[in-house]
């Protein structure tokens, strides 16, 4: 696995509240617009990340992280597999604490080169499921 529950919960509870969201645009039936619904639901700070940069949820939304003018906690990833390890190296660029990468996700030279970096990281996993697990 991925991510155990110990990395899951210290993501979900201890890393910050800002997590940008790499993938979210303004369709709702889209899997990452769910999703980060809940995350704001639960306190946190959504950030959407897409090449539309869209305002989504209230947040203002960037192009990329790179364009994101404050600290970022957590980049949760909503991208095809393909892309999703080059999105990993931006978060670890960016200086994020963790990287999440959402259910069906799985890049395993992505996850040695973020846990090498220091960063947290969470591979085929929904936060939107593990958040209310928390209690």
């Amino acid at each position: 696995m991925y991510g155990d529950e110990a990395a899951v919960r210290k993501i979900l509870t201890e890393l910050g509240d800002t997590w940008a969201v790499v993938g979210l645009s303004s369709n709702r039936q889209r899997a990452a617009y769910g999703v980060a619904e809940v995350l704001q639901r639960f306190g946190k700070r959504v950030v959407p990340v897409h090449p539309k940069a869209e305002t989504v949820h209230g947040e203002q939304g960037y192009a990329s992280l790179a364009d994101i003018p404050f600290d970022v906690d957590v980049v949760d990833v909503f991208v095809n597999g393909d892309l999703a390890g080059a999105v990993a190296d931006e978060a670890v660029a960016k200086g994020t604490g963790a990287v999440w990468f959402q259910l069906g996700v799985i890049d395993e030279a992505a996850y040695e080169r973020t846990r090498s970096a220091g960063l947290e990281m969470v591979m085929d996993r929904c936060p939107a499921i593990e958040i209310p697990r928390l209690g």
